[in-house]
């Protein structure tokens, strides 16, 4: 009787803590990291790209949570004679829908901006003059599920989904500003995007 008296209130502290992690007042951790190196055999250096956006959320209301990520990107491209470096800005909406006491479906809109510059590499690898600026603004709405497993981790797989980006390249040595526009659905369930967030 103690055994099974015991076993409930651990179901029970494990329910309550996945109910617990969309609640008013608790935040979320997470971000992402990538990191790509790629040898082109015409290059005698390698192609290198990484990024670091830590984001951080709180949730104004349950199951819905207002926040941002704040990072970097950096994308040397020795095949291509240039470097694009930029500061990135990740504001972002997310609505949680409980579908169990531990799996939840959301929907995350986010406004993902970048404030760079591209400057030229030679044969080499080594980088020389900025020659231009560029502004990335976007708009993205993506559907995910998230497990929680315990009441401070929630795993989660989600989808690119659909998205509009604004892209303004100024050079600055003829001053000509270039504009592209692109919209699309990305929501490729073949490459789903894993991750984990930290609930507090």
């Amino acid at each position: 009787m103690k055994k099974l008296l015991l076993s409930l209130v651990a179901v029970a502290g494990l329910v309550y803590g996945a109910q617990a992690q969309t609640e008013k007042g608790k935040f979320i951790l997470g971000g992402n990291v990538g990191f790509n190196s790629t040898k082109v055999e015409t290059a005698a250096k390698s192609d290198v790209s990484f990024s670091i956006v830590p984001s951080v959320g709180y949730f104004v209301d349950n199951n819905f949570a207002i926040g941002t990520g704040v990072g970097y990107t950096y994308d040397k491209q020795v095949s291509e004679n240039q470097l694009n470096q930029a500061f990135v800005v990740a504001p972002f909406g997310r609505y949680y829908v409980g579908l169990s006491d531990q799996f939840k479906f959301f929907g995350q809109l986010s406004v993902p901006m970048a404030f760079g510059n591209n400057k030229v590499v030679d044969a080499q690898g080594n980088v020389g003059a900025k020659f231009a600026s560029t502004t990335s603004i976007g708009v993205n709405v993506a559907p995910g599920f998230a497990f929680f497993p315990t009441k401070r981790i929630g795993i989660e797989v989600s989808v690119n989904g659909l998205g509009y980006n604004n892209l303004n390249v100024k050079n600055e040595l003829t001053g000509n500003e270039v504009s592209a526009n692109s919209f699309g659905l990305d929501a490729n369930t073949f490459a789903p995007k894993l991750g984990v967030q930290f609930h507090f």
